[in-house]
């Protein structure tokens, strides 16, 4: 049985007609920042090597070494089960488009028993509505008053995402919370140091420290903070005390 992250084998950039080395060597090192192993390069324009290195640096060596060449796009995306397209224009026959965090969410279950591609345009004008056509789904990244993006950047979205959706979060640590007689102690704990500093009305005590008990139930506490509101009672409880004691010295004085 696969584990998410291998989900992200499945799913390949593909560049059609990139023209700039840099550009190829940055799309690499988004790509394998994020998991993903597979590059497909459709005639791009220029592809030195020693130029694509450069922006690609060492963790992206592996998937340099490995890119993938054809020359035309029917070819290289004839192996793919499932293709999504990418476009920063709207409108017209561009109606039907999702965010990289909604195809995400959708690819990453089909990739469990199949191959998928991510399909970038050419840097200067992106694809065509007839490339478009051989996608199964569109996915544009929401943007301000100005949507042209680097080539790399948009690839890191569209794989941040992806990544997102395959790996699971981390089961999240919950400490221990206070139990009902931790919270009942401290609750009349702090009844008596409220009274001691005429906090609350001694008339009817239990009705105003019902505040107090709907502020710590919202904040949620913990078993270690009912000891340091507890701590902190003490705390009041000494310093009256002894304040006492020293007014009382003072008056025999």
């Amino acid at each position: 049985m696969k584990n998410s992250t291998s989900y992200l084998n499945q799913i390949a950039i593909v560049l059609h007609r990139p023209q700039i080395p840099e550009n190829i060597g940055a799309v690499a090192r988004a790509a394998a920042n994020m998991g993903l192993s597979r590059l497909l390069l459709v005639s791009p324009k220029n592809c030195d090597l020693t130029r694509v290195l450069k922006t690609a640096t060492l963790s992206a060596v592996d998937l340099v070494e490995n890119m993938e060449f054809f020359s035309d796009l029917p070819t290289a995306l004839q192996s793919f089960s499932y293709i999504v397209g990418t476009t920063a224009r709207t409108g017209g026959q561009r109606r039907q488009l999702q965010t990289p965090r909604e195809i995400a969410a959708k690819l990453v279950p089909i990739c469990r028993e199949n191959t998928a591609a991510m399909l970038f345009g050419p840097e200067d004008r992106g694809l065509t509505n007839a490339q478009l056509r051989y996608c199964h789904s569109v996915v544009t990244i929401p943007t301000s008053t100005f949507s042209s993006l680097n080539l790399a950047q948009a690839v890191m979205i569209v794989c941040y995402e992806l990544r997102l959706a395959a790996v699971p979060p981390a089961d999240r640590f919950i400490p221990r919370l206070a139990t009902r007689r931790e919270l009942d102690g401290m609750y009349e704990h702090l009844k008596e140091t409220f009274l001691k500093i005429n906090f609350i009305n001694t008339e009817n005590p239990d009705y105003w420290m019902q505040n107090v008990r709907r502020f710590f139930s919202r904040v949620g506490l913990q078993a270690r903070d009912v000891k340091i509101i507890r701590g902190i009672c003490r705390q009041i409880d000494w310093y009256t005390k002894r304040t006492v004691e020293d007014l009382g010295q003072l008056e025999d004085e």
